[in-house]
């Protein structure tokens, strides 16, 4: 499995924007993310970001889109002189009152036996459409944030994308990875789906836990029961998924308008977050996560 995928409508006309979240966290609970992205507004203009957080700050970084270098074979993106690929991340920045430096090597990808958005990827003028890249993978290596060393050997990583015109005007984004006895990885996704007359709400998700994958999805009959800034739950079935935002330290990020980066959203790259996960009257798993990530956004 390869990143690209990830650009693949660099050739493409506007409004369009792709990006991809790379989440690297270790055992001491250290937690830095990377969304490099590609925009094409309204008028043609194309241009390349990248937005880095910490469980305390954001920063936005942009670039012409000469500084924007991709390579299929091997898969590889290039913005300014930091690169990502699916074997890991070299990052030299110093711009803007940010200084990150170093690489990050990335183990063997979990993937998902099928593409998160199942039919829905070939609904025509979808607003948006989310990719799962790796629900959890080894890292090996450091970097050094303004000054601080984030090692990040022994740790985990989570990769997804996003690709489309515009994110959805209200939605609901959560996910966890964690380590050690019982294990697991879980992501949720809730938004309002716009059609050419009305819109409904739909879900997505995905939860690794005991060795497999439970999918839950407006697709397969999933249903949002509620869903609000404190969090949801979705009903499958006899499967349930109760997400309890508990506590949340938000930094500001950009997010696109037809194309445009000019959205300000808000992520907390490290709340804490309670997930619980019923079969039945069987509770499969309780797990309260403090470095989730959990993002929330209203259309008023």
């Amino acid at each position: 499995m390869i990143i690209m995928g990830f650009f693949l409508g660099a050739s493409r006309t506007g409004p369009y924007f792709e990006g991809c979240y790379f989440k690297h966290q270790n055992p001491q609970g250290q937690t830095l993310a990377l969304i490099p992205a590609f925009h094409i507004d309204g008028g043609g203009r194309r241009t390349a970001s990248l937005q880095v957080i910490s469980s305390d700050a954001s920063w936005w970084l942009e670039y012409p889109e000469a500084q924007l270098q991709l390579s299929r074979q091997p898969s590889r993106i290039q913005i300014g002189q930091s690169s990502f690929s699916n074997q890991g991340i070299d990052l030299h920045i110093q711009q803007d009152g940010l200084s990150l430096r170093g690489a990050v090597h990335y183990g063997p990808f979990t993937i998902l036996r099928s593409d998160i958005m199942g039919p829905f990827r070939f609904f025509p003028g979808m607003q948006c459409s989310h990719g799962v890249i790796s629900m959890g993978h080894s890292l090996t290596g450091a970097l050094e944030l303004n000054g601080k060393r984030l090692d990040f050997s022994n740790g985990i990583g989570y990769i997804e994308t996003d690709r489309g015109r515009s994110f959805p005007s209200a939605y609901l984004w959560t996910q966890c990875i964690w380590d050690g006895p019982g294990a697991g990885s879980l992501m949720l996704a809730v938004a309002a789906v716009p059609l050419p007359v009305g819109s409904f709400t739909g879900c997505i998700c995905s939860v690794f836990y005991g060795g497999r994958e439970y999918r839950l999805a407006t697709y397969r009959g999933a249903k949002p029961e509620a869903w609000s800034s404190s969090g949801a739950v979705i009903r499958q079935g006899k499967y349930r998924l109760d997400v309890q935002l508990l506590n949340q330290r938000r930094q500001t990020l950009r997010a696109p308008v037809e194309g445009r980066m000019e959205r300000t959203i808000h992520e907390s790259l490290c709340a804490e977050v309670r997930y619980r996960f019923w079969h039945g009257d069987n509770l499969l798993f309780q797990h309260t996560d403090p470095n989730a990530s959990f993002e929330y956004s209203s259309a008023t």
